[in-house]
């Protein structure tokens, strides 16, 4: 999304989305922003169900606007043709987990949520 680590940057992105696979710009940086800062939230555990649905979408579409991966497996050695779905699925079930049980005791949402006011780690 920002051009580091030698990425395209939103312009550059956008035009590949468009180009190779015909996703307009906009669902383009809806899905850019739901990585960046769906990252960035599970990571944090702040409003970790809402950044796990964003993501938990991503994940859902991208194999289909990639034309379905023709293999299970990734190719991690470069030897098969094509890549896989595996990474996907992998994905959804860690996100479909967070949307059931939450981010967890260390999360700011823990932290932040008016029933857990109070019952810190220290009480524990």
């Amino acid at each position: 999304m920002f051009g580091f680590f030698g990425g395209r940057g939103v312009s550059g992105t956008i035009a590949i989305f468009e180009q190779t696979m015909g996703i307009p710009a906009p669902l383009t940086i809806l899905a850019m922003t739901a990585e960046v800062f769906g990252a960035i939230g599970l990571f944090l555990g702040l409003f970790s169900r809402v950044a796990a649905t964003g993501l938990l979408v991503v994940m859902i579409v991208a194999p289909f606007a990639n034309h379905l991966y023709p293999n299970f497996f990734m190719n991690w050695t470069g030897r098969q043709m094509g890549e896989g779905y595996e990474y996907h699925l992998l994905a959804i079930a860690l996100i479909v987990t967070i949307l059931v049980r939450g981010a967890g005791a260390l999360s700011l949402d823990r932290a932040i949520s008016p029933e857990h006011q109070g019952a810190g780690l220290s009480a524990r």
